[in-house]
This record gives C-alpha cells, sequence and structure tokens, in this order.
C-alpha cells in the first residue's frame, strides 16, 4: 500500500521546505536574484514553486539537462524572505541573503530582521526539502565468504564541503559522518537498521516532493522485506536487486547533473 502523497499544506511548511531546498541547492545572487536548480525530471517540482511562490520564472539551462528557477523581481524576494525567514540553517546562504540581498540599496531602508534557524528541532519539512536538494537513498549489498546469502545495508546518504548541517541531522536520526581527503567532502550515512527507521518515520510525515519519493519508497520497501526476514529467499534477493539498479541509475544521473550547473550559471 503506498500512502497519499502529501504536500506542504501552508506557508510555515512551505517556508520550511524551501529552507532546505535553498540551503542544499540554491542561492542568492549578487544580482539580488534567488536560483534554485532543478534536475530534468523535476522540472514539475519546479513549476510547482513557481505556481505557488509567483513572480518568479522557469527556464531550462542551455546544453544542461537541468532547469532553473529564478525569482529576481522585488516582490518575489520579498515572499521568498518572509517564507524562509527563521528557517535558513545554512551560513552560507543566511549570508548570502545578508550580504547580496538585503544590504543592496533597493531592500536596505526595508529594516527587515532576517534571521536563522539554529535549533536542533526537525519536526518540519526543512529536511525534506534538503533531502530534495542533496540526499540519495542507497542499497548496498555485501557478499561475504562466511555468509551464504550477501547482507544488505540501506543507506540514506547526504554529502556536503562542511559537517555543521550533517552533525545536526547525525543527532536527530542517528547514523554516522565520514570525511574524504581526496575530494575534501564530509558525507553524512544512515547505516544502521535502527537510523534507517528514524528516516522512514521522518519521511513518512514529511513527504519528498521530487522524484526522489518514489526512490524513497522502493528504499523503504527493501527495509520492510528485510524486517519480515523475506530477504533471505532468493525470490525476494532478486527484487532487491532490482530495486537497488533502480536506485543506483536515479543517483548517478542526479550526481552529473547536479555537479553543479549553478556554478556554470
Amino acid at each position: 500500500h503506498v500512502p497519499k502523497h502529501l504536500k506542504p499544506l501552508n506557508n510555515e511548511q512551505l517556508g520550511h521546505y524551501l529552507a532546505g531546498l535553498i540551503d542544499g541547492d540554491g542561492h542568492f545572487s549578487k544580482a539580488q536574484q534567488l536560483v534554485i536548480v532543478f534536475s530534468f525530471p523535476d522540472a514539475f517540482l519546479a513549476y510547482y514553486l513557481k505556481e505557488k511562490l509567483g513572480n518568479c520564472n522557469v527556464r531550462k539551462v542551455k546544453d544542461k539537462n537541468a532547469y532553473i528557477l529564478i525569482v529576481s523581481k522585488k516582490e518575489g524576494i520579498l515572499n521568498v524572505l518572509n517564507l524562509i525567514n527563521g528557517k535558513l540553517r545554512s551560513e552560507n546562504r543566511f549570508n548570502q541573503v545578508i550580504n547580496n540581498v538585503l544590504n543592496n540599496d533597493k531592500y536596505k531602508d526595508l529594516g527587515i530582521n532576517f534571521v536563522m534557524n539554529l535549533t536542533n528541532d526537525f519536526n518540519n519539512h526543512w529536511l525534506a526539502g534538503f533531502s530534495d536538494a542533496d540526499a540519495s537513498f542507497q542499497i548496498k549489498v555485501i557478499n561475504r565468504t562466511t555468509r551464504k546469502k550477501p547482507e544488505i545495508r540501506l543507506n540514506y546518504q547526504i554529502d556536503q564541503k562542511n559537517n555543521i548541517l550533517l552533525t545536526k541531522i547525525q543527532k536527530y536520526i542517528g547514523g554516522n559522518i565520514g570525511y574524504r581527503k581526496t575530494q575534501n567532502t564530509y558525507y553524512y550515512g544512515s547505516t544502521s537498521f535502527g537510523s534507517a527507521k528514524n528516516v522512514i518515520e521522518y519521511f513518512n510525515k514529511f513527504n519528498l516532493q521530487s522524484r526522489k519519493h518514489v526512490s524513497y519508497l522502493r528504499w523503504k520497501k527493501v527495509y520492510i522485506l528485510i524486517q519480515d526476514r523475506e530477504h533471505l529467499t532468493d525470490a525476494v534477493l532478486t527484487k532487491i536487486l532490482r530495486i537497488k539498479s533502480l536506485l543506483n541509475d536515479h543517483h548517478e544521473e542526479n550526481t552529473i547533473i547536479q555537479d553543479k550547473v549553478l556554478t556554470r550559471i
């Protein structure tokens, strides 16, 4: 049974979701514009947000399988700032709002008191937006000579340049944080089934809005199979491997797309 797909119901919920999406894949430019990147199959999400926000445009990026949502009109920027005020968690994005937007003559005299969300409260849509931008759902199959059947691991992963937000997410969900020296990046992973359960409890309540929602439902299906110990049968193991291939194709495509389009705009 697939539960009904829930969208943010009001401005408070939409604001948390939008803040997470911006913290993950958006930026406020020196031209006082908000730009958010979407992969080609998630163009529907860009148009959904355009309808919800108003005063913005969506266009395809030339020579890239990606779309961008651009908010440039003053009315649109003010609406976005009102929605995400007190909800952004990235210091980098917060500084962009202050330095590139509010310190500009066009906005200086408005006296907007824009603040970050410094709490550890994730009982809202922020993590759903952040995950739509930067997370992936992975299934890992580990074969050991000491076991007849392969070991199945479920991983919900987020990659970042620093570990500040990842540490807060880890405290909320559990899991581990690692560091890739060659890339100078950090990654969060929900490597245990206990933290996977926490991931499921969160996303069941605060739904993803991109096509990652489908990936999540597949990932969750494998979790249920494992909890029911059905993965021990050859037929179900074949099903898990098929789901794994679907998730991997999706993750690789997103990695190529977001490699990142923002740097080329």
